[in-house]
């Protein structure tokens, strides 16, 4: 992603707030798709304690297996590391008011989510597909197709893929999480449509969520000095009292 994409930008501070009510009006069902366990929280945690809230189920589907978090850790090796990173992920949504099984983990691995064009993408495809269409979300978070993570740009075209077909297809909220090297989106493009979601009275659960994912918040994987670990700077950029989505149009 490039600067020009910036150009001529439109600060998020200025941007509508949203209260929940006016947000989901319609809504009675949601899919938040997550390319790695942590960016339900990260970019949506907000919205789906909301949705808890208002009695409107809501559903996640985890597209890749989060284990490039720490490669060299002797200490939690894949598929160790998997597991961990699966129960974070089922503990962070019972801090938001979710069920353990309300999350479905497709099991790609991290960094190779297939993207278009790529022997596996219509195999991606084939299975989020079926997973929508069970669900028949009225509403669909995805990440923004402009992420810096590869994973969540390829993330984007599969969901993009799945839905071409649909006659009445749901609507869709894009939300970044690496709109820039800091976490979040500092600003969004001039061709974009976006709004900010009102979560001050959630914005603690949605903190204990990404807390809960203390593989990537904590020393808890302690043996790879290569490990990735959210910043105080990145967490502050992504637990702020709003959630800021782009429309997909």
């Amino acid at each position: 992603m490039g600067d020009r994409a910036f150009s001529s930008p439109t600060a998020i501070e200025s941007l509508p707030l949203r209260s929940a009510a006016a947000a989901f009006a319609g809504c009675h069902s949601a899919v938040v798709v997550a390319p790695h366990p942590d960016d339900e929280s990260l970019g949506c945690g907000g919205a789906i304690a909301l949705l808890q809230q208002r009695s409107i189920p809501a559903h996640i589907l985890v597209m890749s297996d989060g284990t490039q978090s720490h490669p060299q850790s002797k200490k939690y090796p894949p598929e160790r590391l998997k597991r961990l990173r699966e129960r974070e992920t089922q503990t962070a949504l019972q801090k938001l008011g979710l069920e353990p099984e309300a999350a479905t983990f497709m099991g790609w691995g991290d960094s190779q989510i297939p993207a278009f064009g790529s022997k596996f993408f219509p195999e991606a495809v084939s299975g989020c597909r079926s997973y929508l269409r069970d669900r028949a979300p009225s509403l669909l978070f995805v990440p923004w197709q402009h992420d810096r993570h590869r994973d969540h740009r390829a993330t984007w075209e599969i969901v993009q893929s799945c839905l071409q077909t649909w006659q009445q297809p749901p609507q869709q909220l894009a939300y970044a999480v690496w709109g820039s090297e800091a976490a979040g989106l500092p600003c969004i493009p001039p061709d974009a449509t976006g709004w900010r979601l009102d979560i001050r009275s959630v914005e603690s659960l949605k903190r204990q969520a990404v807390m809960a994912h203390q593989s990537q918040t904590t020393d808890l994987i302690n043996d790879d000095p290569t490990g990735f670990r959210l910043t105080p700077t990145m967490l502050t950029n992504l637990i702020q009292p709003w959630e800021t989505y782009l429309e997909v149009k």
